[in-house]
């Protein structure tokens, strides 16, 4: 059951599609009160209480313990002190053992806090702004009250079907014979790839919607002569809109006034790759019809993937700021600056980047309403993707687009998926890809993954096998890292062997992953899930924090710390140990339920298998170079079962809109 309360005037987001009637009466689940900041909603915790959600955050699955916030930041430092990150899902179950679980929705696109028994361990508090919607949702289940809520939001998006191929990115592909030598490095040892990413050296001095002519002369020709090898090519596209005389789509925007103004009516001014730029209002319909409709030309030289970045927005510096900053500095020439001094003028220059001042200087015309940013700060990355997909909606109606994006809210995830932004080559941060997966499949956003081996810093060769090991399971499986790191292809790395067994297993579990995928976006229901999902009844399963369900029949215990030959695993049940260093190389274990220490060595893939489960294990040419090459497999099984065992096969063209129907996906009965 789903209750809707409405306090002031909302801004409409668009996350939801499901009409609710609000509810006049006080809610039940929560303390409610009016504030002059807001509404504040608040509840007791128990000890044994659980917090699951919040999509993409920093922490455990279980949220409790610290305050989380609602306010898209440009932050690449993902560590346990920082309060936001790229996206705002303001979406949580509390899982309560003595009283009925909830789940509650704040659609709010304004900064909104999450205050998970930081200031009190036995309290939860939300503030949020005065004019916002708040959802409860009563449910048999947890799996319940997350579909419940999904079907509130609407379906998420679906990839083609090569999207879930391995894919291979790196700022400082900067020319066409570049993007040649990481696809002949792969090609020449065997490993399989489905696509090349282009960051923003392909542009022509970072505009966007151009092309570099003297580092790609053949665009046109670079993306058939890939697409001839089954790679697709997959370019960046920024927020901000280089300010240039002859620019087109500058000249444009500025002519039809579709970029945002600032508070004397002119086209704001901030600064990002290019200098000083322009941003598109897409919070406005015409001006998002317009920006989307851009992406056509680069889709007319055969490109059917983009990513899109730095769409917060990020703001380097504005133009008003950096000249009051400028002149505050050069007044302290010459001075001797004491300790307080030298660490302001320190901080004068920090503070430009990404400030709360600039996001409330700026606004947007929402179709004839004026609205400060800040107000809606957290759903311009949403709408800068919607812009591309209605595109697509236009210009190639019944074609699967990849489309994701750095910064989303709960309702973009209808039209595309997210990564999970710049984290590091740390140990940590592969744990906290894995906490995060299953709190973003709540929010509906399934097409998701980390950057594999991280994307600052410089990735060891463990790090990045144990990284590809978990992700073979995210839907999106994209190496990426920055400029100047240490190169992390993986055939730069001395274990090439084992790269490519981990990248064949993916090709192997694809038809496993894929249909699991599909019956989620279909269905409603979550790819990832936390264990207590699962086995709602087994009081330790809410506690486990680094294993996570993956479709019906898989859960995943990544080993995910550093000279580690092994981890220790809780079995809510009897399930069956597969371990794999290549395709043709697994072994299979019943393990009873309880606490196991299990060895894995550093190219050794270890996972589970559900009693009463099976899944279905290509059975790959060993020249399969990308998903292009999959037609016809054939498959064996691995099963977990004392009898025959049913799994339910989905399968489609991989690249239309033309979803098979429930009624006609295969099911398939093998002997356990």
């Amino acid at each position: 059951m789903i209750y809707k309360y409405v306090f002031g005037k909302p801004i409409e987001t668009g996350a939801f599609v499901m009409e609710i009637q609000k509810n006049e009466q006080e809610p039940k689940w929560m303390r409610l009160t009016k504030t002059e900041a807001g509404i504040l909603l608040s509840c007791h915790m128990d000890e044994s209480d659980v917090v699951y959600g919040l999509g993409e955050q920093v922490r455990g699955m279980n949220k409790r313990g610290f305050t989380y916030v609602s306010d898209a930041l440009d932050d690449p430092d993902h560590t346990e002190d920082r309060h936001s990150l790229y996206g705002s899902h303001n979406f949580l179950i509390l899982n309560r053992q003595e009283q009925p679980s909830f789940g509650v929705f704040v659609d709010d696109p304004g900064r909104v806090a999450f205050d998970v028994g930081e200031t009190k361990l036995d309290q939860m508090a939300i503030s949020a702004g005065s004019d916002c919607v708040i959802y409860f949702i009563e449910g048999e289940s947890l799996k319940d009250i997350a579909k419940q809520f999904r079907k509130l939001i609407g379906r998420s998006y679906i990839a083609p079907k090569w999207a879930f191929g391995y894919q291979q990115s790196r700022w400082g592909y900067v020319n066409e014979q570049d993007v040649r030598e990481v696809v002949s490095g792969h090609r020449e040892r065997g490993i399989p790839l489905d696509a090349v990413y282009l960051d923003i050296d392909y542009m022509e001095n970072y505009k966007d919607f151009t092309v570099d002519p003297e580092k790609f002369p053949d665009f046109a020709g670079l993306a058939c002569e890939m697409k001839d090898q089954g790679i697709h090519l997959v370019p960046i596209i920024d927020a901000g809109v280089k300010i240039e005389e002859g620019y087109s789509i500058y000249e444009e925007g500025v002519e039809k006034g579709y970029f945002c103004k600032d508070e004397d009516g002119k086209e704001f001014v901030g600064a990002v790759w290019p200098g000083k730029v322009h941003f598109p209002d897409v919070l406005n319909a015409k001006a998002r019809e317009w920006f989307g409709g851009k992406y056509r030309w680069l889709m007319e030289q055969g490109i059917d993937g983009f990513w899109n970045d730095m769409n917060e927005p990020a703001i380097f510096y504005s133009e008003k700021r950096m000249q009051e900053a400028m002149e505050e500095v050069l007044s302290m020439k010459g001075k001797n600056m004491d300790l307080h001094a030298f660490f302001h003028m320190k901080d004068i220059m920090l503070g430009l980047t990404n400030s709360p001042e600039d996001y409330k200087s700026f606004y947007h015309d929402m179709d004839g309403v004026r609205v400060r940013h800040d107000r809606v700060h957290n759903i311009y990355g949403y709408n800068m993707t919607k812009a591309a997909a209605e595109a697509f909606e236009k210009i190639s109606p019944n074609q699967r687009t990849l489309l994701f994006s750095r910064s989303s809210y709960i309702g973009m995830h209808r039209y595309g998926g997210i990564w999970t932004g710049d984290n590091r080559s740390w140990w940590s941060h592969l744990l906290l890809s894995i906490q995060q997966m299953p709190a973003l499949n709540m929010c509906g956003i399934l097409y998701t993954g980390s950057d594999l081996g991280g994307f600052g810093s410089d990735a060891t060769e463990d790090l990045m096998m144990r990284w590809m090991q978990f992700g073979v399971f995210t839907p999106l499986m994209r190496n990426h890292a920055t400029l100047g790191t240490r190169r992390q292809e993986v055939y730069q790395f001395e274990n090439q062997e084992g790269f490519r067994n981990i990248i064949r297993i993916r090709y192997g579990l694809l038809p496993y992953l894929y249909s699991e995928y599909m019956k989620a976006a279909l269905c409603d229901e979550m790819y990832f899930r936390p264990l207590a999902f699962d086995y709602p009844k087994d009081a330790h399963a809410a506690k486990v924090e680094d294993q996570v369900m993956v479709g019906e029949s898989i859960m995943a215990a990544p080993v995910y710390t550093q000279n580690a030959t092994g981890r220790y695993v809780y079995l809510p049940e009897d399930m069956l140990l597969v371990r794999m260093k290549s395709l043709k190389e697994k072994t299979c274990k019943r393990l009873e339920k309880g606490h196991h220490y299990v060895d894995a060595a550093l190219d050794e893939m270890i996972f589970f298998v559900k009693k009463g489960h099976a899944l279905p294990l290509a059975v790959l040419d060993n020249n399969l170079k990308s998903t292009a090459d999959m037609k016809d497999v054939s498959y064996e099984w691995i099963c977990f079962g004392d009898g025959p065992v049913e799994y339910v096969f989905y399968e489609d063209d991989g690249i239309s809109k033309n979803y098979t129907p429930q009624e006609k996906w295969k099911k398939v009965t093998i002997e356990g």
